[in-house]
């Protein structure tokens, strides 16, 4: 029975969320499988990658074939890694303690770099919010300033208008006064 090492999707439409399944070559993409050794999100950023490492290397040692994409997931996670160290162990060129202190070794690094890019990424939208709110502040500052001289405008109308209408009324005062 030839086994596969791939994705199974699941969520919903535009949504999607894999689990990755051991499963033999074959079965339905989404139908029947053999072991579940984790999951995958691709919906958040970085991508969020759970795997059973051990079980993946179990099934990789027994024949396992991955897809190309569970390849990479696994890559990510350091199952091959952790494979072809194992295959070292066998043939006598590492130690067991040698091949455990390697993998965690790559394991602190790929942690750091991915602690890296979640705090750049967190930095990025930070900055990007900053300049959204100064932008925003400038053209609130430009809408009050060209309202200011309307207002002021309409204000020294009003005051013209009441001079003019005063003194307009005071000629029809006289004109009427005249006319008695």
């Amino acid at each position: 029975m030839p086994v596969k090492i791939r994705l199974q999707r699941h969520g919903k439409k535009g949504k999607p969320y894999y689990w990755i399944v051991a499963a033999d070559s074959r079965s339905k993409r989404d139908g029947r499988y053999l072991e579940k050794l984790g999951s995958y999100n691709p919906n958040t950023n970085p991508a969020t990658v759970e795997l059973n490492v051990d079980g993946a290397v179990q099934w990789l040692q027994n024949g396992a074939q991955p897809t190309d994409t569970a390849r990479t997931l696994l890559s990510y996670k350091g199952a091959l890694l952790k494979n072809h160290l194992a295959g070292g162990v066998k043939k006598g060129a590492l130690t067991e303690e040698q091949a455990e202190a390697k993998f965690n070794a790559w394991l602190e690094e790929k942690t750091g770099k991915i602690g890296a890019k979640a705090d750049n990424l967190a930095k990025a939208e930070a900055e990007a919010k900053a300049k959204a709110l100064e932008a925003e502040k400038a053209v609130n500052e430009a809408r009050i300033a060209a309202a200011a001289p309307v207002v002021e405008e309409e204000e020294a109308a009003t005051e013209e208008e009441a001079p003019a209408a005063e003194e307009d009324a005071k000629a029809e005062a006289e004109t009427s006064n005249e006319e008695e």
